[in-house]
């Protein structure tokens, strides 16, 4: 064992300590996040200059929640590499995604109407949820029992850094020339990074001793035999990824738009907010999956998605001091929650069907996605107010710690083979 941390991760000193790690382990957790900052990028850079592309692309208001579920459904692609990566390997299709999603941010800068931007950003974003899925389940099969939950949310909050970019840049979105369009032509950095990555990734160990089983099996029986072997695991998995998601994708979506409206921020004050707040908040990934490794997921997992719920309701009816303090607060809890929920979602499935497993989760994310954003714009009708909509909304997210804490088992410093072991056809608790 080598706890030698490499120069990178000084420089994230807001991490924190790390634990013992092999030099194999760092260089994994290095690579995989170093595309995965780009990934975040993309997804920020839509929320962000959502009042940009409104205004350049004459976007109603009425239909802004719509636009962006529609978007959001790119994710549904992701279902389908997520998947593949149970048959070809994790390493193949990370470096598809990487490629896909690069290519699509790069095009969304020629964008001449609504509908062209929405067909690139939904492929952008299909490519991109793929990625950040296949990363969680490396990290998963590489990391020791005990770091499982540590690994994942560092990687996340590795991933969140794409956040402060897209906000660094945004400071500048009403001065550079053509605008939201450079922000985005900007998302072709990670192809610079392809070779070298390439060379030195590695595939996974887990995957290698199933590879050859693999790839004699159908293409779709991992998915097959996975919901016929674990059922109430998924009903129970997916149930609280879905409740959690209802309110997560739209306060996150609407917030910078929210501050603009509303509390009349300039880009600039919202890019402030997302650097300096920002790096407070995605310290939530990090200590979420530290905390789930001393005292469990299941606690830590409620504690995490039950605080997501308050702060996002308070955060759209707040005033003055407390609206920044508020939305950190929001980014937080909701890093946090969501780190929990994908460590879950790496450790319940066995290798064989691990990546299908992630794949399926973020599919049910996704349905959660697309009907909170959708409900956005129905509630509109009722409420004449997106801000209000996005309140009630945030308010079923009160059924995901519920379901956590009744129905899923503890997974922390239990092997995978342990919790799910490749070959048992039952269907345990």
């Amino acid at each position: 064992m080598n706890d030698r941390v490499p120069g990178w991760y000084r420089l994230a000193w807001f991490l924190g300590r790390a634990p013992a790690l092999t030099t194999n382990q760092w260089r994994l957790l290095g690579l995989v996040a170093a595309v995965s900052i780009f990934e975040q990028y993309d997804i920020y850079l839509f929320s962000l200059n959502l009042k940009q592309i409104q205004a350049d692309l004459a976007i109603p208001e009425s239909q802004l929640g719509v636009l962006g579920a529609i978007v959001r459904a790119g994710s549904f692609l992701s279902v389908l590499l997520a998947i593949a990566a149970d048959r070809w390997g994790r390493r193949a299709l990370l470096m598809l995604t990487v490629l896909g999603y690069t290519l699509f941010t790069g095009a969304t800068a020629f964008s001449s109407s609504a509908e062209m931007f929405v067909v690139f950003q939904l492929f952008a974003r299909g490519f991109a949820s793929a990625e950040v899925m296949i990363a969680a389940v490396v990290i998963a099969e590489e990391f020791p029992p005990e770091n499982r939950g540590w690994g994942i949310g560092v990687l996340a909050a590795l991933q969140s850094l794409g956040a402060g970019l897209a906000a660094l840049l945004f400071f500048f979105v009403d001065i550079i020339p053509f605008g939201w369009r450079t922000l985005y032509f900007v998302g072709l950095f990670p192809l610079l990074l392809i070779a070298y990555w390439r060379r030195k990734l590695p595939e996974t160990r887990r995957f290698e001793e199933v590879r050859e089983v693999q790839r004699r099996d159908h293409v779709f029986k991992p998915f097959l035999e996975l919901v016929r072997q674990y059922p109430k695991r998924m009903v129970t998995l997916f149930s609280a990824v879905f409740f959690f998601g209802l309110g997560v994708s739209p306060a996150a979506f609407f917030a910078p738009k929210y501050l603009q409206d509303i509390h009349h921020w300039t880009p600039a004050s919202i890019s402030i907010l997302h650097l300096a707040g920002g790096l407070l908040a995605i310290l939530g990934n990090p200590l979420a999956g530290w905390m789930s490794d001393r005292f469990g997921r299941r606690p830590v997992t409620c504690i995490f998605t039950l605080c997501f719920a308050f702060m996002a309701m308070f955060f759209y009816s707040a005033i003055g001091m407390f609206v920044p303090l508020l939305w950190i607060a929001l980014i937080f809890f909701l890093m946090g929650g969501d780190v929990t929920l994908s460590t879950y979602g790496t450790e319940l499935f066995p290798t064989k069907f691990r990546s299908s497993a992630t794949g399926l989760r973020g599919f049910i994310g996704t349905i959660a996605s697309i009907l909170g954003l959708s409900a956005v714009s129905g509630l509109f009708m009722i409420f004449n107010s997106n801000w209000i909509s996005i309140a009630v909304l945030c308010g079923v997210c009160f059924l995901a710690p519920v379901i956590v804490w009744l129905f899923l088992p503890e997974t922390a410093g239990r092997t995978l083979e342990e919790i799910s072991p490749d070959g048992d056809d039952s269907s345990p608790t």
